[in-house]
């Protein structure tokens, strides 16, 4: 396992290096979202830990640079907490969120985490159909009737989880961790919502998302 390590302050990056190191990851740095884009186009990372404060190209900034080439897993680091902060990372498809300052126990622990989610997401056949509904995992695509989907990033990460979890009930607390990050500040509401601009996405094969009174939803195909 390989980890870019993008920060401006060198002590943070020494520290997350260390861990890691022990760990048993190959490490790499980057001290702005600029060295970082340049690092993640030429090298293949398995996860990049990334800081949102920096020069020359903030860490969201970074992130979509390099989200237009690669899908490699994000988590972010930031001195601010806020909810927005959080939600536009999410939508930018970051994987995780980890707020300075920091445990780096906890910080390899989500590493793991991520790390283990992408696992499992390789395990998964790389296109399924389910009548006229075809799912490219691999290339994130959706396509009802023939038509490709038009989603937002975060109803594709819904809408992946829950195939590949077809026919296990998956409560709203189990999405909003999985989907959106267990620390994220939110409530049922956040993927109700979701799960409606969702359906309307999939237009007749809506059906396939069934609603499980007072618990959550799950794919059902």
């Amino acid at each position: 396992m390989k980890l870019l390590i993008v920060d401006d302050e060198a002590n943070i990056r020494r520290v997350v290096r260390e861990y890691a190191e022990f760990e048993g990851y190959e490490t790499d740095e980057a001290a702005d979202g600029m060295e970082a884009v340049n690092k993640a186009k030429a090298n293949d990372y398995d996860i990049i830990i990334m800081d949102i404060m920096m020069p020359r190209l903030d860490g969201f900034s970074a992130c979509k640079e390099i989200r237009k080439q690669k899908d490699t897993p994000v988590i972010m680091l930031s001195a601010r907490g806020e909810e927005y902060d959080k939600l536009f990372g999410f939508e930018l498809g970051i994987d995780d969120y980890v707020v300075k300052p920091f445990s780096p126990k906890e910080l390899m622990a989500r590493i793991k985490a991520v790390c283990k989610r992408g696992e499992s997401a390789q395990q998964t056949p790389a296109r399924l159909r389910f009548e006229g509904l075809e799912v490219d995992m691999a290339g994130r695509e959706v396509y009802v009737n023939g038509e490709k989907a038009n989603m937002t990033p975060k109803e594709y990460d819904l809408f992946f989880y829950l195939v590949k979890n077809q026919n296990i009930a998956l409560t709203r607390d189990k999405l909003l961790e999985e989907v959106w990050g267990y620390d994220f500040f939110g409530d049922d509401r956040t993927v109700d919502t979701h799960i409606k601009m969702l359906r309307n996405s999939l237009g007749e094969y809506r059906k396939f998302i069934v609603t499980l009174r007072g618990m959550g939803y799950k794919f059902e195909a």
